[in-house]
């Protein structure tokens, strides 16, 4: 069994508590070494049943990259208009991507017929293969902090029209559209949306239940 000393396990607490959502990026290229540690790591994620449901397309041509932000924009236009002001006008100032001018993007898709029919553990909660395909999204992107990388997820998408573009199958489908890049301006303190006033972190005390739901009716009546 491997062990580690108090350094390592610092390191892992760190780069967890360090990673931020990027969406400003530099120019410069990422080495390929550095994709290739950051994929590896992406696949090394748990999955139930060792399913490993997850694909993932790099991306770094040009045109590619435009057809997707075009996409993107029309998303972020239809999404702030259901906002009322002043939320609108906030919303509009935010960066909500940064898929032109990040180097790579990484779509990551969940397939949920890998290892069918029978895949140990999905048998009553059918969609942990797409909670399995986000560990996968969650250790490229602490890996990619690690490497100084910056990483955003673009929300804003439709994932058929996404689908398309990437010639993806039509039974796999598009989890997470990932930016990654050197960030040009650093790793913020604090989330982005928190620092913008947009949100604040919850308090972990209002989150963390002792045997039952704090609250609810069922322990109201207890």
């Amino acid at each position: 069994m491997t062990s580690f000393t108090d350094d390592e396990r610092d390191a892992v607490y760190e780069t967890i508590f360090a990673r931020r959502d990027i969406r400003r990026f530099r120019s410069e290229p990422i080495p390929d070494a550095v994709i290739d540690r950051i994929i590896k790591a992406a696949h090394h994620a748990p999955s139930v049943g060792f399913s490993q449901p997850w694909d993932m397309i790099v991306i770094s041509d040009e045109e590619t990259k435009a057809e997707i932000a075009a996409i993107a924009d029309r998303a972020i236009a239809a999404a702030r208009a259901a906002y009322e002001e002043p939320q609108r006008s906030e919303f509009g100032a935010l960066k909500l991507e940064g898929i032109r001018e990040s180097p790579v993007n990484i779509c990551v898709t969940c397939d949920p017929t890998r290892g069918a029919p029978h895949v140990l553990g999905r048998s009553s909660m059918k969609r942990t293969d797409v909670y399995s395909a986000c560990l996968a999204v969650q250790n490229l992107w602490l890996a990619a902090r690690a490497e100084g990388v910056g990483v955003g997820w673009v929300s804003v998408l439709y994932p058929y029209e996404v689908q398309e573009v990437l010639d993806i199958p039509p039974h796999v489908k598009p989890v997470a559209y990932l930016c990654l890049g050197y960030p040009a301006d650093g790793f913020p303190d604090e989330p982005v949306l928190q620092r913008e006033g947009w949100r604040d972190r919850i308090d972990l005390d209002e989150l963390v239940h002792e045997e039952q739901w704090e609250g609810s009716s069922a322990s109201q009546s207890s």
